[in-house]
């Protein structure tokens, strides 16, 4: 940036665009932020002790259009007028993970994918910590990147990324690239064209040269498909539930094998802390990026074995009168509840629905025919859901609130029954986001 343009303009008060402002500042830059939205006090008591201009429930167009670049929220559409705006006078827009990396010369270790990013970002976490490295955790998930790299100087930043914050990184490159799976999600945004979808995802990869690894599932027809098409410089390491050899990971009778440079690591699967066929993908993505980082295979093993798994994601509440009630509000797509309507081995009341992104039910209807009693359709429109399983399921009903669709599930439950939250839909018709959801129903269950 040119002297007289030394002036950042961030969109978004929240974690991620304060931890911004405070980075910039630090670095020199004269900044202004600005939220269409109210800013919440804790963000708003940062700016202001920092001394960090912002306006609130507004932006100043002609203000905004004389910076020099500008820093979005991931929340902030493509298509909305203020993004339209700085596009025409040719001002840069990108993310903070984008701004924040220009910052730090740590090792950087990104996951993405459309399920399972937060649980496998956490694993690989939890694993270099008890290897005793110095390294944050940061992007989709926790703490602003962006805040970490102004406070702290870490040998490693392990990224969650979403496809929004993709979609805003031009000269990011990762050390280490981890593709999950791709399966239909946020179509919404990307004018339902899953390919549109597809390529944001991929940006994981770009930028990476031959001394970069690319770690990803062979066993997604999506990725595998556009691997033939997009050659990664990178090296790339796959893993499959399938057994064969030529993957770095892979299941052969029961056991979790990495094979990487010609080491091997072994274990069973039953002794993965988490289950269901998803986590051992997850479980294997971490464990090839510990054989990378050369992480003592007995601290690998630990790591996958005692790791206690993330906050709304299949997690167990309480047994009330013998029905087990799980909350996995971060279901926020199709894939992910077939994913733990899968691990599902007792009867199913499953609480789903909220904000559709343009959802295709057709994928779950085996699963519900074959595992669920009951389905509570909790939204505020639930017309889709309910032409998609009424005639699937002998129960269907709907709910206006958390309280109510836990009383409904409670009243249809009965001893050795699940009653599940997997919403398959965003949570923001009737909630502030899928934590908020996912509280709300672990509060309702306790007052049960």
């Amino acid at each position: 940036m040119t002297e007289e343009k030394a002036y950042i303009v961030v969109l978004g008060a929240g974690e991620s665009g304060v931890g911004t402002a405070v980075l910039a500042q630090q670095k020199g830059f004269k900044v202004f932020v600005s939220d269409n939205g109210k800013i919440n006090d804790y963000y708003k008591k940062i700016l202001i002790e920092k001394g960090i201009e912002f306006e609130e429930e507004k932006h100043s167009i002609s203000r905004l259009l004389s910076s020099g670049e500008a820093i979005k929220s991931p929340g902030i559409p493509d298509n909305s007028e203020v993004i339209i705006r700085l596009h025409e006078k040719n001002i840069p827009v990108i993310s903070e993970i984008e701004f924040a990396a220009r910052y730090t010369n740590a090792q950087l270790i990104c996951i993405t994918g459309s399920n399972g990013k937060t649980t496998t970002t956490n694993l690989i976490f939890y694993m270099m910590k008890k290897a005793g490295l110095n390294v944050e955790m940061a992007g989709n998930i926790g703490k602003s990147f962006a805040l970490l790299v102004a406070e702290r100087d870490p040998d490693f930043f392990v990224l969650e990324l979403s496809s929004f914050q993709l979609d805003g990184m031009f000269d990011f490159r990762a050390d280490i690239a981890i593709l999950l799976n791709i399966t239909p999600d946020h179509l919404d945004r990307y004018d339902y064209e899953m390919q549109r979808y597809t390529d944001s995802k991929f940006r994981i990869m770009q930028n990476q040269t031959e001394n970069d690894l690319f770690i990803y599932c062979c066993d997604d027809p999506v990725i595998s498909g556009e691997l033939g098409k997009k050659k990664p410089k990178a090296i790339p390491l796959s893993f499959t539930l399938k057994f064969l050899r030529d993957n770095t990971a892979y299941v052969e009778n029961e056991k979790l094998c990495i094979n990487y440079k010609n080491n091997n690591l072994t274990m069973s699967i039953y002794d993965l802390a988490l289950k269901g066929k998803h986590n051992i993908y997850n479980s294997m993505a971490a464990g090839i990026a510990g054989e990378v980082l050369r992480i003592r295979k007995d601290t690998i093993r630990e790591s996958l074995s005692d790791f206690q798994g993330v906050e709304h994601r299949l997690e167990p509440v309480i047994k009330v009168h013998g029905i087990q009630f799980i909350n996995d509000s971060k279901a926020t797509n199709v894939n992910s509840t077939w994913y733990a309507l899968e691990s599902m081995t007792n009867d199913v009341i499953l609480i789903m629905g909220g904000l559709d992104k343009g959802n295709d039910y057709g994928e779950l209807k085996d699963l519900v025919r074959e595992k669920v009693k009951a389905i509570i359709c909790l939204g505020v429109d639930n017309s889709k859901l309910l032409d998609a399983f009424g005639d699937v399921v002998d129960i269907i009903q709907e709910a206006r609130s958390m309280n109510e669709a836990v009383s409904r599930a409670y009243r249809i439950g009965e001893k050795g029954d699940v009653a599940l939250l997997s919403p398959a839909c965003a949570s923001f018709d009737l909630f502030d986001n899928y934590e908020d959801r996912g509280r709300q129903f672990k509060r309702a269950v306790r007052n049960l």
